[in-house]
């Protein structure tokens, strides 16, 4: 890959990790700072609460026995997974790719960073059908998940034919 191309990968992958990292800092500072002081459940429809809560496993609470005394155990775990998204980030021709991988990095260092810091994920969204809840979540893990959606809509799409930073075609997608 050419060095200019993989600097405009590095930066937009960045900007997408910076952004959910935003995101998720600034809303979960609201939640615990403004919107729940005290903590309560506040009804915004009849499938949708606000409700604050501190994960201290892995998704949806599970292995929380194991985590529960060494968060920073989990979050080196993530921080690695992180390193691992940013490079393959950086190294794919597709910008749609490079975006997506940098919105699950952003999303996951949002909840890395609430683990080194208080020790578990804070968690403040919850939708529930009835009597049955859907375990809480953030703004981190929606951007993960918007994230996971582009990765696998956009390799549905067949690469399109560009011209590289050298001047040769190459097949690249956006």
């Amino acid at each position: 890959m050419a060095y200019p191309m993989l600097i405009r990968r590095t930066a937009l992958a960045g900007g997408a990790l910076a952004a959910a990292v935003a995101v998720d800092f600034v809303t979960k500072w609201l939640m615990v700072n403004i919107v729940m002081v005290p903590p309560r459940t506040i009804e915004i429809a009849p499938f949708f609460n606000l409700t604050l809560g501190f994960n201290t496993g892995v998704s949806f609470g599970m292995f929380r026995g194991i985590f529960l005394d060494r968060p920073l155990v989990l979050a080196g775990i993530q921080m690695v997974i992180v390193a691992w998204l940013v490079v393959w980030a950086m190294r794919t021709p597709r910008r749609s790719e490079t975006i997506s991988l940098g919105l699950i990095g952003g999303g996951a260092t949002g909840n890395v960073l609430d683990r080194i810091r208080q020790g578990a994920v804070t968690d403040f969204l919850d939708f529930y059908v009835g009597n049955w809840h859907w375990p809480a979540f953030n703004m981190a893990d929606v951007v993960i998940a918007i994230g996971v959606v582009l990765l696998i809509t956009g390799s549905l799409w067949p690469a399109r034919p560009t011209v590289s930073d050298r001047g040769r075609p190459s097949r690249v997608a956006s």
